[in-house]
């Protein structure tokens, strides 16, 4: 008989209502004004973002505050508040129970730099996409100036705090930093999806409790003097050794019993690690934590960073992880076990929440770019299998997937036609992180309990993860007869190496919901950098593009693919970015917009970009360096090849050629990357003998390629690498 599916102890929406208020507010009040016209005379909660407000299922302040709201407190919003003084953040009085504070849908250095560190001068979550309306880390300098407003508790979350839950490297300042518990001075940190542990953090502050008496509530993180009583200590080193490189585990191995047995403490531990034998009847990762190398040590050796990382990833499966301990100087960060996922009839409900579905009225007729993308979209799961190591949606919010029901999904659908103004009948996207992981899961409960693994789907398709893509071909159509639904389309990426094991899917994608492009994302063509991404070889790619040109042909539609592609991953040589500009002047793919290699914190490919090392494997002192294409010169030229056909970067591009040995490349052949340098251009002249301003002979001796292309172009298939 099969293992029951990992599950928390009790629901979501369980808890006894505290009875602050009776029913919910048109918006969650962001003024004095609007609470006195709700007859309130504090809020219980208030929530600080970095953030316009909009009240919608896609925007995480509006999600949390909404729940609490349904819990039975009074919430109230401070949006994008004066950070240089603490008057801003009084605007509401002070809550009853405590601040709750995200910088926002997006990490806000993110937000605010592009990957080359230049500043943005605008923000897609800001009324009139205006930039500067949030503070570099806004997390640590929002908490500080709520520190100063009121003496109460202090609750961050979101995605920029959930990445800094541990030291980590900072791309920005190129170096590793501390927990932001510890520049924050906030009072409990949560990672991940928040309700479940945010709900429980709510009621029993309200009860009278304080955060020293809630230490070990799953997805939470806090500082502490010692590890909690009665938890006992594995040391790192011992679950995965810097010496010999071992073949990967098998990682359904920790369904034995097995023991915690450790050394005492090693070189790299600061905690005192206790030698157990546990009780046959306990789980061998249950009250254990896992000591990991020190911030001193992190910061200072990048192969103890690496091993670090890759232990920090291998303890995310809600089912059999382990707390963490860092410690920082005289004390330690406790990370507790992710929370367990939601059920679908708590997602129903949390997205079932009374969300205006729009933006706060406070912000007029001003355009948020950020709504106006999603307010016809439908966010139908949560979670990634994926594990691509560039990407922190697997680190923030974890493997399992967490999907809706049809019928949740199908009355939002209905809600938008109904509510949304301007309305024209086309939903924009039914999908979330990825567009085809909707109700996948592993088949095997024991197995996913179990499961260490960073991704299911690399280096191969785990033999336990479902495929089949029923339940989503199902909700496309049942969609698609909704009354007043003229189209339904798909934007988010589709994970084509999935949606080949259904072809019906693809099928179904191509006849129905692609207007004329798709959008896919093989991110590289060459099996180094492929490998370090975690991502399939291009093999798979084409199997997919021969499936999709089929079906579109049957439907009588004429589209086309678009692909996405990365410069500067780690792994990735210049050679590398030769091949792959080849290949995209070979298809007749002119990309105008490219995306640098951009090191978000705690990925597995920022681990790279640090240490050199790969933590996808073992890394010990001996381990093969793994190439880092750094400094702004190369990651220009990375960046300049991906646009093979902008004139801008010829002369960058042909000095690096010839610099190969591949000088063939240039010239006016068909098989040439980039033209020659005419004679004139070389004397820095045009032909009426003037230096070229503007725009003035672009493209010169170069024919212009056209995104479009045909299946006849794709026959030479290659082997998946």
């Amino acid at each position: 008989m099969l293992a029951q599916r990992m599950k928390a102890d009790r629901d979501l929406f369980s808890y006894s209502s505290p009875n602050f208020q009776s029913k919910p507010a048109p918006f969650l009040p962001m003024s004095k004004k609007e609470m006195a016209q709700l007859g309130w005379d504090s809020c219980d909660i208030i929530i600080i973002t970095g953030d316009a407000y909009v009240d919608h299922p896609s925007f995480g302040m509006a999600v949390i505050g909404r729940m609490l709201e349904a819990q039975g407190f009074r919430v109230g919003i401070i949006s994008q508040p004066d950070w240089t003084s603490k008057q801003d953040f009084m605007r509401l009085g002070k809550p009853n129970l405590f601040f709750g504070v995200t910088a926002g849908n997006m990490d806000s250095m993110i937000n605010r730099y592009t990957s080359d560190r230049k500043l943005r001068h605008d923000d897609a979550y800001t009324a009139g996409n205006i930039g500067g309306k949030r503070p570099d880390r806004a997390v640590t300098v929002y908490t500080q100036r709520c520190k100063e407003a009121y003496k109460v508790p202090v609750v961050i979350g979101g995605i920029e705090a959930s990445l800094r839950r541990i030291a980590h490297y900072d791309y920005w300042s190129d170096k590793v930093r501390r927990s932001v518990l510890f520049d924050s001075k906030a009072d409990i940190l949560i990672y991940g999806n928040a309700e479940r542990p945010l709900a429980d953090v709510a009621h029993r502050l309200a009860a009278g409790e304080t955060i020293d008496q809630m230490q070990d509530i799953r997805g939470t993180a806090v500082l502490r003097k010692e590890p909690l009583p009665e938890w006992y200590g594995v040391d790192s080193t011992e679950l995965d050794k810097l010496g010999k490189i071992d073949p990967i585990p098998n990682p359904y191995e920790m369904i034995q019993e097995s023991t915690c047995e450790t050394n005492q403490a090693t070189e790299t531990s600061d905690v005192q690690v206790v030698t157990i034998q546990p009780a046959k009847t306990r789980r061998p990762w249950e009250k254990t934590y896992v000591n990991l190398p020190s911030y001193d040590i992190v910061r200072a050796q990048k192969t103890y960073y690496a091993h670090a990382s890759r232990i920090l990833h291998q303890e995310t499966n809600p089912g059999c992880a382990r707390a963490l301990v860092q410690r920082h100087g005289d004390r330690i960060v406790w990370i507790n076990p992710p929370a367990f996922p939601l059920e679908t009839s708590e997602m129903d409900a949390v997205f079932g929440l009374p969300f205006a579905r729009i933006p706060h009225p406070s912000y007029g007729k001003a355009k948020i770019p950020a709504y106006d993308m999603i307010k016809t979209s439908v966010n139908i799961m949560r979670g990634c299998f994926g594990g691509c190591t560039f990407c922190s949606i697997t680190e923030h919010e974890g493997r399992i997937i967490q999907s809706r029901s049809e019928e949740s999904i199908l009355h939002e659908i209905e809600q938008i036609r109904d509510t949304v103004p301007g309305f024209t009948g086309v939903i924009s996207d039914l999908g979330g992180p990825t567009a085809n992981m909707y109700k996948l899961r592993c088949k095997h409960p024991k197995a996913e309990q179990t499961c260490r693994r960073m991704s299911c789907v690399w280096p191969d398709i785990c033999g336990h993860m479902d495929t089949d893509h029923s339940p989503t071909i199902s909700l496309y159509r049942k969609a698609r007869k909704i009354k007043g639904i003229k189209k339904i389309l798909i934007a988010s990426g589709v994970r084509y190496d999935l949606a080949v094991q259904d072809p019906r899917y693809v099928k179904e994608l191509a006849t129905h919901h692609v207007g004329g492009y798709l959008k896919i994302a093989p991110e590289h063509t060459e099996e180094g950098p492929l490998s370090k991404m975690m991502k399939p070889g291009m093999g798979t790619y084409y199997k997919f593009k021969e499936l999709f040109d089929k079906y579109s042909k049957e439907a009588g539609k004429e589209q086309y693919l678009i692909p996405y592609f990365i410069a500067s991953h780690p792994g990735t040589t210049d050679e590398d970015m030769v091949n792959l500009a080849i290949w995209l002047k070979k298809n007749r793919f002119k990309l105008d917009q490219v995306q640098n290699f951009y090191p978000s914190p705690m990925a597995n490919a920022t681990t790279m970009y640090h240490s050199q090392s790969n933590p996808l494997h073992k890394v010990t002192h001996k381990s093969e360096k793994v190439f880092i294409p750094k400094g702004d010169r190369q990651r220009r030229l990375h960046k300049a090849l991906l646009r093979y056909h902008d004139e801008q970067g010829w002369p960058m591009i042909r000095e690096a050629l010839k610099k190969m040995g591949l000088s063939k490349l240039i010239g006016n052949g068909q098989d040439c990357l980039v033209p020659a340098e005419s004679r004139r251009k070389a004397a820095g002249q045009n032909k009426q003998g003037r230096k070229p301003s503007g725009q003035a002979g672009k493209q010169q001796g170069f024919q212009k390629a056209t995104t479009r292309f045909t299946s006849d172009q794709f026959k030479k298939k290659t082997q998946r690498r």
